[in-house]
């Protein structure tokens, strides 16, 4: 569970870099959010697995998980407001180092506190996250043109491997907010 000190909200933008048609969630989170919470909430939010590793960048300064051998600051000690401090500043977040899936996070305001607000609410987004694992922005690209086309010879293949059948315009906010206020909650 995680423990924040309120202050204020930020409304942020996380957007899919390089995603066409863009692919993209707003959200409003606490400022002293810290980074590895904030990880969570876009994964939730985003629709990822958590299943590769990630990191936030910042003026080449890298944050992340502390379990691995990498010169990067535990983003466990860092919150929200370390990195994001006016409105437009941004910061980058990377999931898959394998895939690349590189996200802007950009701080659009900065709102004050509500006594009734949670730690992380999604407040609109667009389009369906990526299947993990499909190779990046380009594999993405290359999977939406082969399940258009019922012609392509990789068709159903690659229509059995998204299994219960993938929407790319897809997005429920209602869907985001139930898997966040389960999994992320704040200890006020």
């Amino acid at each position: 569970m995680a423990v924040c000190q309120l202050r204020t909200l930020y409304q942020i933008k996380i957007t899919l870099v390089g995603a066409k048609p863009p692919i993209w969630r707003r959200l409003v989170v606490h400022d002293a959010i810290t980074l590895d919470v904030l990880h969570t909430a876009i994964q939730y939010s985003m629709g990822w697995t958590d299943s590769h590793m990630h990191q936030f960048e910042k003026n080449r300064v890298f944050y992340g998980n502390d379990d691995n051998d990498f010169d990067i600051e535990s983003e466990k000690k860092f919150s929200l407001k370390d990195l994001l401090r006016t409105e437009k500043d941004s910061v980058n977040y990377e999931y898959d180092f394998g895939d690349g899936w590189r996200h802007k996070i950009t701080l659009e305001k900065i709102l004050p506190f509500e006594a009734s607000s949670g730690l992380v609410k999604c407040i609109t987004g667009r389009r369906a996250c990526p299947p993990e694992d499909c190779g990046g922005i380009w594999g993405y690209a290359s999977l939406l043109e082969t399940i258009d086309n019922p012609n392509h010879p990789e068709h159903e293949e690659m229509i059995e491997w998204l299994d219960e059948g993938f929407d790319p315009a897809h997005f429920s906010l209602s869907d985001v907010n139930t898997r966040l206020q389960r999994y992320i909650k704040c200890k006020l």
